[in-house]
């Protein structure tokens, strides 16, 4: 007796399409990195880190908790942002692509947005006794929105499943059909 809820034929077909990354594994100087949006706002973080550095550093109240912890900020982030940088200007990020580059620049702009919110805060609240104090403020400010918007640039790029350097590309297709029985 047949069975009346299957039907006598069927066909199955399972389409595959894999992708792969293609990375460079050879440390090479491009300086193309410069020219996009993540490598501009390097440029421009490592520039706002020092510049209120040196604020911060030529005032006569430099000395001050409320300096010291901006100095801190400022040049931690100016090394960290720095060396970040050299690493895609060489490609070395693209060269150890198994390191989860995207989580943890998303992890250290996030944590330097907050650190920048509080050592800005902080100066701009002394301007009024220390001149040089209001420009830092401002330099921390423009850091803080520079690093808040690589932040979102890389929560954006680690939920789309992107490379933080290298790119994906399309691998062979195949199709399997099964016959019909």
């Amino acid at each position: 007796m047949m069975d009346q809820g299957f039907p006598g034929q069927h066909t199955t077909t399972t389409t595959v399409t894999t992708t792969s990354t293609t990375t460079q594994p050879n440390i090479r100087f491009d300086t193309s990195y410069i020219r996009t949006v993540p490598g501009m706002l390097k440029v421009a973080q490592v520039a706002f880190n020092l510049l209120g550095f040196i604020c911060i550093t030529a005032s006569s109240q430099g000395n001050t908790s409320r300096g010291g912890w901006f100095n801190t900020v400022a040049m931690i982030g100016f090394w960290c942002t720095g060396i970040l940088l050299v690493f895609y200007l060489f490609h070395i990020v693209e060269k150890f692509s198994k390191i989860p580059w995207l989580k943890v620049e998303f992890i250290y702009c996030a944590i330097w947005t907050a650190f920048y919110l509080l050592a800005a805060a902080l100066a701009a609240d002394y301007a009024k006794v220390v001149e040089a104090f209001g420009a830092a403020a401002f330099f921390g400010f423009c850091a803080m929105v520079a690093y808040g918007y690589d932040a979102w640039l890389k929560f954006q790029g680690v939920r789309s499943g992107a490379l933080a350097q290298g790119q994906y590309s399309p691998k062979q297709v195949s199709t399997v059909t099964s016959p019909a029985y």
